[in-house]
């Protein structure tokens, strides 16, 4: 039985991560879609309100949830919680506030709210790679002084993350002039 709420466990996490990753990039579109021309502007943030909404609540969400759901009934068949996975705890903790926090700028795009810039979403984009960076090395290696390393692996994949989103609005800039 362990097995099998296990294998549920990694599909519902894998299209709740494949959901965080293309909201946020919805977000992005929807946001630069503001700098268009009527009614151009009007067509493509409808669009992406739709595609947004469906996404939100036909997988993320419901992913989101039963990944709540197969995580501790793993837990519980495993009968034993290891100090590793203490800390993956702590990161899944972090990553649904990630979720709620992007709930609130949905939330908000769709009331045609723009509290971030599209560089900004695109960062935010990012936190949900470096979630998924630590969750899984944590995973795998089921080591804390293993985890030591891969943290500083992961401060450092961080760096080149924020290097890359530099780079590239950098090269959208000088393109657009």
């Amino acid at each position: 039985m362990y097995l099998y709420i296990k294998a549920l466990h990694i599909i519902f996490i894998v299209t709740w991560f494949a959901g965080l990753f293309y909201i946020v990039r919805l977000f992005v579109y929807h946001t630069e879609a503001q700098s268009a021309e009527e009614p151009r502007r009007s067509i493509l943030q409808e669009q992406f309100k739709i595609m947004m909404k469906r996404l939100w609540y036909g997988i993320t969400w419901p992913s989101a949830v039963l990944t709540l759901i197969f995580g501790p009934w793993m837990v519980i068949l495993l009968g034993d919680i290891p100090g590793w996975l203490w800390v993956k705890l702590v990161f899944v903790l972090g990553l649904y506030s990630y979720h709620f926090i992007l709930h609130g700028i949905f939330k908000g795009l769709m009331k045609d709210q723009f509290r971030y810039t599209s560089t900004q979403l695109r960062i935010w984009n990012e936190v949900a790679t470096i979630f998924l960076v630590a969750i899984v090395f944590l995973v795998v290696l089921k080591s804390l002084l293993s985890m030591a390393w891969a943290l500083i692996g992961l401060v450092a994949f961080t760096g080149v993350l924020l290097l890359a989103i530099r780079l590239y609005k950098k090269a959208r800039e000088k393109r657009s002039s």
